[in-house]
């Protein structure tokens, strides 16, 4: 009688998905209009506009630019607009806001372009862990998107998982 090793999680036909897959490549970095008020306080069109024009761009080439202002001032819509074109040619991405919250973005689009027809009748594990800030959005919005065609949907390990659906 031969002992032989089986891997049944080879064998089970299993499609992990890691959504750190899914993550963008580019560094992110952060362009804080506080820094361009006068007196802390309010921003003068003609200061902001040399000061964008002086600035070094192109320190933010090929990153993720999150335009935020940490300073309690109002902010004329006008001001990131400016900062948009002048960031454009030099930015991977750009997004007004919190790392967070351009994670959760950058998802939901990633997502809703994916080709789901490429997983029907498959059985998917979503897998659970990674290094990377992944968003709960991310995990909903892959499971709505994957459930229409997906024979089964699981998340974990393909060793351990949790159902989450199961075709009818």
């Amino acid at each position: 009688m031969e002992n032989t090793l089986v891997n049944r999680v080879a064998e089970s036909g299993l499609i992990t998905l890691k959504l750190e897959d899914f993550f963008p490549d580019a560094p992110v970095k952060k362009f804080d209009l506080k820094d361009f008020l006068f007196q802390g306080l309010m921003l003068r069109e003609k200061d902001f506009r040399e000061s964008l024009k002086n600035h070094d761009w192109d320190q933010y080439r090929d990153c993720i630019l999150l335009v935020v202002c940490s300073a309690d001032a109002i902010i004329p819509l006008w001001a990131y607009m400016l900062v948009a074109a002048y960031a454009q040619p030099i930015v991977k991405d750009q997004f007004f806001g919190a790392e967070k919250d351009y994670y959760q973005s950058y998802f939901t689009k990633v997502i809703a372009t994916m080709d789901a027809e490429r997983y029907r009748d498959e059985r998917i594990v979503i897998k659970g862990c990674s290094d990377r800030p992944i968003p709960e959005s991310a995990y909903l919005a892959l499971t709505a998107k994957l459930q229409p065609v997906a024979k089964s949907i699981f998340f974990g390990e393909p060793c351990s998982t949790v159902p989450i659906y199961k075709r009818k």
